[in-house]
């Protein structure tokens, strides 16, 4: 079992610099961050770059602050995907680009993928882990110092000024937003939090959010308010 806790970040929300983070409970991590957004998106943006890191037979488990990104994650997308990705009122699913990336690298895995949730800020050493990573990795963002994406990589988006993200779990983190990705893990993201026994204080590596195709949507934002 490959156990990882994700987690994101966003300096104001919505619309103000983002990071995401996983940190895998083996000690390898990555992260990512982008100029604007909102905590949704960056939730949304781990836990797909968790998804898409894990690849294999093996069972992963993801463990996460935010209760909105693992509905849209396990459960609401079941009744999207039926409906023809509308909610059930008929209307349209909110950041939809990333619930249908993670469907996809979900449904593409060859070994089971399942979640879990924990609360944020009361110790668990792994999501600390994470939302440190994040927020690194937003105020790197904010500063402009995030490396710059691969030649690749489409430009960064910016999120609509007048889009609203309400808040969605009270658990979960600083709101963020991001256009992912993904950061290499290496084993050396043990480096980081001074505050962990046996780990090494190091800075983890940063990477802007780009991504390529479903990976995130500027106009994206928000909650679903109807399941």
């Amino acid at each position: 079992m490959i156990t990882v806790s994700t987690d994101g970040s966003c300096l104001r929300n919505p619309g103000g610099a983002i990071g995401w983070a996983w940190a895998n409970h083996d000690g390898t991590s990555a992260s990512g961050g982008a100029p604007s957004g909102t905590n949704q998106v960056a939730e949304l943006t781990a836990v797909l770059e968790a998804v898409l890191a894990h690849p294999g037979p093996e069972p992963l488990r993801i463990e996460a602050d935010s209760q909105y990104a693992i509905k849209c994650s396990s459960e609401w997308v079941h009744g999207w995907r039926r409906r023809g990705w509308r909610t059930a009122s008929g209307g349209p699913v909110q950041n939809l680009a990333l619930v249908q990336a993670i469907d996809q690298a979900i449904r593409e895995r060859t070994g089971p993928v399942t979640f879990s949730w924990v609360r944020g800020h009361r110790g668990d050493r792994f999501n600390e882990r994470a939302d440190e990573l994040a927020g690194i990795a937003a105020r790197a963002a904010r500063a402009g110092t995030l490396p710059p994406p691969p030649t690749s990589a489409p430009p960064t988006p910016t999120v609509d000024s007048g889009a609203t993200a309400p808040a969605v779990d009270s658990e979960a983190t600083a709101p963020t937003v991001v256009d992912p990705v993904v950061a290499p893990a290496s084993s050396a993201d043990t480096r980081s939090n001074p505050g962990l026994v046996g780990e090494a204080p190091a800075e983890p590596v940063l990477v802007p959010a780009s991504a390529a195709g479903t990976r995130s949507n500027p106009g994206l934002v928000g909650m679903d308010p109807l399941f």
